[in-house]
């Protein structure tokens, strides 16, 4: 009875704390804490509200468009190389990367993939049944392949646009143009001489993405991308074809173990064609060696035998010493100093100079150099680029080699005369002829056409002297001189044969020799020099004249009719 009452006395409490007249009677102080929380929640709320729209705005704004949207960059396209009429050498072309989405590929769907990405079906699978996100299949896949692809339908394929260097030329021009990386970095050539002009400069670009990474929209450049210069040789492709063509078949055809062809416009110092053979394709450099690699012409050095001796006759003309009848007396042969003896190849006699150089005498050289100051030869060479790099855009060009003058003897003056003892490339060598094709000027050899050339010309012998020794160097290459070999018909040429023993170590080799040939033409008004070395010639011929002096026959002659240069015969 008591629990009874006990029960109807809370039902008729709660029930008038319900109704609002009684609930208005609550204590004051419960009301007021309810509108302070109620005002605090508010206040909180319009806190919170203004720290993210307005102090802290910018951070939020960034952190929602990280969600959706990015930055790309965007590629410049490499910049082409052209020869001297605008003829490519090197261009970009487009190409695709292939990638794949593993979680969304159809394992038995790959084997038409397979096939038209050139990849066994096995390694296509393994690459794809991994756990990464986004996976490579191939780099550089040409368009028309790439179309393919995408007609196949396939899930979970991604096509990126590419690009792949191609060289038109191939291996006749690859030591000029050289070659780049799979990432388009110049590597060797022109590609790396003048890789930053090439390369161009990337643009950027805002994009919008849905949640799975998918480009739904693309905003305008932000910074539109610069591509790479278009850059110009002074090479002519027409000729650099045939001086490689020529230098390839008097290889094969003297077993020789290299050689090089180097063609100068004798009044510019333009390098019109520059070959080297070994060479490689740059299209295709999947078993390139090093000995393919090396631009020969410009990075080997070695001694140039008697192709120098027209530097010491000039100076001996210089100097007053004698003149081109001054006789020389050159008996039995053979030319004692100290316990040394020079040798040439007959004995001559009683010769002038200019016979001396019509027949590569060793003894008058050594008697021309004996008679001037080793200080005055050695500042000679100097001024024309020996022991120097030539000032030539181009990675890895040799200086060579000339010792200093205070530690010369007497038998060392002497063979520097006639190119022994001494160091020098082909490109020196044909560099040092301009003198001779002009009015005494050395032309400084360049690669780069319209191109700011500050190089100062540097006159290192008189126009009375360089005539003098072009007649010399006409004679040598008429009867009785050592080049006939190097003639050419309708065209009056001139050049100097060298036959240089080969240095194995310290001592030099056996029947081991470098032949030579430095030439220009036509000598009434010379136009071209070109300048031969074939390295090793394993032959029954060794001699420069022999072996060099036809190469350049054909070069000179095939270029001179290319350039329509009338004859002078």
């Amino acid at each position: 009875m008591v629990l009874k009452k006990k029960a109807q006395s809370r039902a008729a409490y709660t029930s008038h704390a319900k109704h609002p007249m009684l609930a208005a009677r609550l204590p004051a102080w419960r009301s007021k804490l309810i509108v302070f929380i109620a005002f605090a929640a508010f206040a909180s709320l319009i806190g919170r509200a203004c720290w993210v729209q307005v102090v802290n705005r910018d951070f939020y704004v960034e952190q929602g468009q990280k969600r959706y949207q990015r930055t790309i960059e965007l590629d410049a396209t490499r910049g082409r190389i052209v020869d001297r009429h605008g003829a490519l050498l090197a261009v970009s072309l487009a190409t695709y990367e292939i990638w794949a989405s593993p979680n969304l590929i159809d394992a038995d769907a790959l084997a038409p993939l397979a096939a038209l990405l050139d990849l066994p079906i096995a390694e296509l699978r393994r690459r794809v049944a991994g756990d990464k996100s986004f996976v490579l299949l191939k780099r550089q896949v040409d368009a028309d392949t790439a179309a393919k692809i995408g007609k196949l339908g396939l899930t979970g394929i991604t096509q990126i646009a590419d690009t792949k260097r191609f060289y038109p030329e191939g291996e006749s021009a690859a030591h000029v143009v050289g070659f780049t990386d799979i990432e388009d970095n110049g590597q060797e050539g022109i590609e790396l001489a003048v890789n930053e002009a090439l390369i161009g400069a990337p643009g950027r670009r805002d994009v919008i993405r849905d949640r799975l990474g998918r480009v739904v929209y693309e905003t305008r450049p932000l910074q539109p991308a610069r591509n790479g210069a278009t850059v110009q040789l002074t090479i002519d492709r027409r000729i650099q074809q045939l001086a490689y063509a020529q230098l390839k078949a008097a290889i094969a055809k003297h077993r020789a173990e290299a050689g090089s062809v180097v063609v100068l416009d004798a009044d510019s110092g333009e390098i019109l064609a520059l070959a080297n053979y070994p060479s490689f394709d740059p299209n295709d450099r999947a078993r390139l060696t090093g000995r393919q690699l090396r631009n020969r012409a410009v990075v080997d050095t070695f001694e140039p035998g008697s192709t120098i001796k027209p530097v010491v006759v000039a100076l001996s003309l210089d100097q007053g010493k004698v003149s081109p009848r001054t006789m020389i007396d050159t008996a039995p042969g053979s030319y004692r100093i100290g316990p040394n003896v020079i040798h040439d190849t007959s004995d001559h006699g009683r010769m002038t100079v200019a016979e001396a150089l019509q027949k590569s005498s060793n003894i008058a050289l050594a008697k021309l150099a004996l008679n001037l100051p080793a200080q005055t030869i050695w500042t000679t060479y100097q001024q024309y680029g020996l022991g120097q790099a030539p000032q030539l855009t181009f990675p890895g060009v040799a200086s060579g080699k000339v010792r200093p003058y205070e530690r010369w003897r007497p038998i060392e003056q002497a063979t520097m005369a006639y190119g022994y003892g001494l160091s020098a490339s082909l490109l020196q060598l044909a560099q040092i002829y301009t003198v001779y094709a002009g009015d005494g000027t050395l032309r400084t050899a360049h690669l780069l056409r319209n191109t700011p050339f500050d190089v100062p010309e540097r006159r290192v012998t008189t126009p009375a002297t360089a005539a003098a020794i072009r007649t010399m160097l006409e004679m040598a290459t008429g009867p009785g001189g050592t080049g006939q070999a190097a003639s050419i018909e309708g065209y009056r040429v001139g050049g100097k044969t060298g036959t240089a023993r080969k240095q194995i170590g310290a001592t030099y080799a056996a029947n081991r020799y470098r032949a030579l040939f430095v030439g220009m033409a036509p000598m009434s008004d010379p136009r071209l020099i070109v300048a031969v070395m074939i390295d090793d010639p394993a032959g029954r011929a060794f001699y420069g004249g022999t072996v060099a002096g036809p190469v350049f026959s054909a070069v000179a002659g095939g270029a001179l009719q290319l350039l329509g240069v009338p004859p002078d015969a």
